[in-house]
């Protein structure tokens, strides 16, 4: 979800609608002849192709977006003559509708961007709508170029039952990292560091709630946004490799340990203690962010894709940490090859040749937040180099976890609701871990 202007909750829900309406429209004897996969040996050699046109369905209608893929396609073009890039922009809601028919259509495009989440990507990896592109990521360095969990965001075992591992079937161009935008002034004003973990953010906030400030300002009428603080404190506590296979939907984990617990705990605490804005459930999310704004609180948990906002209406007094070097985070839509296309060579190549490092530049100078190498091509806003420099750090140094409602076709409706029930004190963390554990272990068995 490209810097996740549609929050990950959100989109998965209307994914799921899109599946739901189309779910009849896989392979079979209407369907296209498809290309074989690429086995073995590949060409990498653009130029000599001959006469080539791609036709690329993207969602990048935004204005930095639109911008820098425009840059990139007339780039590629200049540098290879003989390909014609046709471009079908659409936004990410029409291409979510209109995708799902036009892959297995006699004129399928050939690179299409495709939503990495079960419902959609997982669908086509395991109907053979798109090509495992292993021969290609090794033939380009892939794996050099791009940290393992990002990839995993793209990533299905053959069968596609196994979600970040396995091969790669797409690549994307940004980054996203979840964390806490604070308001310099306001810790100046009480006397406090920028925290470094969770304790000292809990301190942090404490001596916030004493001051009268509210300590942490969160808007959650639609549900998605209180799993964008739980997901770093899970993070903060659990083993990554078990919060990676809960949020992949892969079966082999449990919601019932005692760091989930924990972390349940937590955010009930939190909520009791009024450490979260005690109005959250009844607050939309752009309100929320407005607030920090206007100096309404002191934190504010939320994703990389509130940056740019955030640093035009605080300028310098906006900061951005995250509470370990393993969190939230994930990837923009990748982009993929459809097993449709006759010429999956020159589709790859331009896939290669938009999430490059020089791409990586062109990405960062429309606003973007590269997949890799972020930290030097961050601007000069100090809240941008925040945000920039701890998803370095972060795919460096520690892990990207998943956003978790892609667990499940229905987990962010099932956390959403389960969370606002949580801050209120209606359910305890027992009972909230019950209920992710029944759906996550409906789905994996």
């Amino acid at each position: 979800m490209t810097a996740r202007r549609t929050p990950s909750l959100a989109v998965a829900a209307m994914a799921t609608v899109a599946v739901v309406g189309l779910a009849g429209c896989t392979p079979g004897s209407d369907a296209p002849v498809q290309s074989e996969q690429p086995q073995g040996e590949v060409s990498t050699d653009v130029a000599s192709m001959g006469d080539v046109t791609l036709s690329v369905w993207d969602q990048e209608v935004r204005g930095g977006q639109n911008a820098q893929i425009e840059a990139l396609n007339a780039a590629f073009e200049d540098e290879y003559p003989n390909v014609t890039i046709e471009r079908n922009s659409q936004s990410f809601d029409d291409l979510v509708t209109t995708l799902r028919l036009a892959i297995s259509s006699d004129d399928a495009p050939d690179v299409v961007q495709v939503n990495n989440a079960r419902g959609t990507m997982g669908q086509f990896v395991s109907g053979g709508q798109i090509l495992d592109l292993s021969a290609y990521a090794e033939a380009y360095g892939w794996a050099d170029r791009f940290d393992e969990s990002v990839l995993a965001y793209s990533s299905y075992t053959d069968d596609a039952t196994g979600f970040g591992e396995g091969s790669v079937y797409g690549l994307p161009q940004v980054g996203e990292i979840v964390g806490v935008f604070y308001s310099k002034e306001h810790l100046a004003d009480l006397g406090i560091e920028v925290p470094t973990d969770l304790d000292s953010f809990e301190a942090a906030m404490q001596a916030s709630l004493e001051a009268d400030v509210t300590p942490l300002l969160l808007g959650n009428v639609e549900q998605w946004p209180a799993a964008h603080v739980f997901g770093p404190i899970q993070g903060a506590l659990a083993a990554p490799e078990d919060v990676r296979l809960l949020g992949f939907g892969n079966d082999g984990a449990t919601w019932q340990t005692p760091e989930n617990l924990e972390a349940a705990e937590t955010m009930a605490d939190w909520g009791e203690r009024d450490l979260i804005d005690p109005g959250a459930n009844g607050t939309d999310y752009d309100a929320a962010w407005h607030a920090l704004v206007e100096g309404e609180g002191t934190f504010l948990m939320g994703g990389s894709w509130l940056a740019a906002d955030l640093a035009d209406a605080m300028g310098d007094d906006a900061g951005f940490f995250t509470l370990t070097e393993t969190t939230t985070g994930g990837t923009g839509v990748p982009f993929s090859v459809t097993s449709a296309s006759d010429a999956p060579d020159a589709a790859a190549a331009y896939v290669d040749f938009i999430t490059s490092e020089k791409a990586m530049q062109v990405i960062a100078e429309n606003g973007g937040l590269p997949a890799f190498g972020s930290s030097a091509l961050a601007p000069e806003q100090a809240l941008l180099q925040d945000v920039y420099a701890a998803y370095e750090t972060t795919t460096q140094s520690g892990q990207l976890l998943p956003y978790l409602d892609y667990a499940t076709p229905t987990f962010g409706d099932t956390i959403g609701a389960a969370l606002q029930e949580l801050i209120d004190g209606r359910i305890s963390a027992e009972e909230f871990l019950e209920r992710l554990e029944s759906d996550y272990a409906d789905f994996t068995s």
